[in-house]
């Protein structure tokens, strides 16, 4: 009988297999490069490593690159039709049903079953890990709290993960908007580990969410070293920073943040990076600032991104770098190439469907209606969904992308009473964001109120001074 680092029983192995496959689990929740290195050890020495074959197919989904899906998909079919399950362990079984769903697309049955699966096994460090990317990419808030933290009570304080599953917890805390909890669960991982990523991320979030941008960007610059280098979380990270920025009203550094790190000739070309990229070009194209010709890089990185429908979400930062490309007529292929898919025979079991349909769409036609200066159709697109944009995954601080351009299109098409309430929810929910006092002197400005519009900008100017 075999045993992994945390207790779990494997199918016999070889020793030095489930060390490296040990290592590897330890590389995921660090979310280190060298991951790939230490699986491909152990798979090498036991070529039929159950736990490795798993693990080697939930990499290929977390990336959301339809390159990897796809071989991940292959792999792991290949895995199943040649193995004799019954001669694995029950948890092991779980595992490549889950696997097996998440490879097909099914997000959400993959996710249930990691989550029963943890229920009877609370010290499996990969089904959390992974069930946790799972529950961020189809924004589950309360299971991105509940999953790791109804496990919580097995681990104990000198466990060398707890600071990891700590951090994972802290992150669903705040999406679920419990930010003084999450900032102590989060502070608490990083004692553990400072280099802890995922815990310094769940905290840099509960900084924007509440308006704490200078506190933010100290708290970041303080653990330099523990996060710019040797993750793949470095440039969401680095992203972070740059929302910071902006809310100080800082437009020249976060584009010097974008050529050093987002996107830049050597950049690796990961969706999950380039969305990062997306994203902050277009806060700044919805200001109207000058980004020059970094659009037009970016959109070609997407060209080999998009040809398969993978991921909604990545689909709308697609639709974004075409349209600051000025690419509007690859947009609208876009959009059209995935109306088409929905049209045809898809799978209901298939995540990305309800996505798409639900969300994804509206939300791409409505990016296209807004570059073609069609605020009309971008506030009718946009105002009925505005309350379930979760359903397409990311963060809240990832889909307030969605959320500003509706605000943007409907004072642009005069809608200002509806400007006027969602400038109010969102200085209801975070009063000390200057972004949206601003919004609130355009608004009241165009409504009539010179007064309350000077008041507005003096309280953004008030909160960028004292932050």
């Amino acid at each position: 009988m075999s045993i992994d680092q945390h207790g779990n029983v494997l199918t016999d192995a070889d020793p030095a297999a489930v060390a490296a496959y040990d290592d590897a689990v330890d590389h995921l929740l660090h979310f280190r490069s060298e991951v790939g290195d230490s699986l491909s050890t152990a798979l090498t020495i036991e070529p039929g490593l159950a736990m490795g074959r798993v693990m080697e197919a939930y990499l290929g989904v977390l990336g959301t690159e339809p390159d990897d899906v796809a071989a991940a998909k292959e792999s792991l079919t290949s895995y199943i039709a040649t193995t004799d399950a019954s001669g694995l362990q029950p948890r092991e079984r779980q595992h490549l049903a889950a696997a097996d769903a998440l490879v097909r697309g099914d997000l959400v049955s993959g996710g249930r079953l990691l989550r029963a699966l943890v229920v009877e096994h609370p010290r499996d460090a990969l089904a959390l890990a992974v069930g946790h990317q799972v529950d961020f990419f189809t924004a589950d808030a309360p299971a991105l709290r509940d999953r790791v933290g109804g496990a919580l009570s097995a681990w104990t304080e000198d466990d060398p993960h707890l600071g990891q599953l700590l951090g994972m917890h802290a992150f669903g805390l705040e999406e679920c908007g419990l930010y003084g909890r999450s900032e102590d669960v989060g502070l608490r991982a990083l004692e553990l580990d400072r280099s802890d990523v995922w815990a310094l991320h769940a905290v840099a979030h509960t900084f924007e969410m509440q308006g704490r941008f200078a506190e933010g960007r100290a708290f970041l610059d303080e653990r330099a070293g523990d996060w710019q280098q040797g993750n793949f979380l470095n440039v969401h990270n680095w992203w972070h920073y740059c929302l910071y920025l902006l809310e100080a009203g800082d437009t020249r550094r976060p584009l010097e943040i974008y050529d050093a790190v987002l996107h830049h000739a050597e950049s690796a070309g990961l969706a999950m990076e380039m969305l990062d990229a997306s994203a902050l070009l277009w806060r700044l194209l919805l200001e109207g600032e000058d980004t020059g010709s970094r659009w037009t890089a970016l959109a070609e990185a997407w060209d080999a991104k998009v040809a398969v429908p993978l991921y909604s979400f990545n689909d709308m930062h697609a639709v974004m770098a075409y349209i600051g490309a000025g690419r509007l007529r690859d947009a609208e292929r876009l959009v059209e190439s995935r109306t088409q898919w929905l049209a045809g025979d898809v799978d209901p079991a298939v995540t990305n469907v309800t996505m798409t349909r639900e969300v994804g769409l509206p939300v791409a036609r409505a990016l296209v209606a807004f570059a073609r200066e069609d605020y009309a159709t971008a506030v009718e697109l946009l105002a009925p969904i505005r309350s379930r944009v979760q359903l397409f995954g990311g963060s809240h601080a990832q889909r307030d992308a969605v959320q500003r351009t509706l605000l943007e299109a409907a004072i642009r098409a005069g809608r200002l009473d509806l400007a006027r309430t969602l400038v109010s929810e969102r200085l209801g929910i975070n009063p000390c964001s200057p972004y949206s006092w601003l919004k609130r002197a355009t608004v009241v400005q165009a409504l009539g109120d010179e007064v309350g519009a000077d008041l507005a900008r003096a309280e953004a100017e008030a909160l960028r001074t004292a932050r």
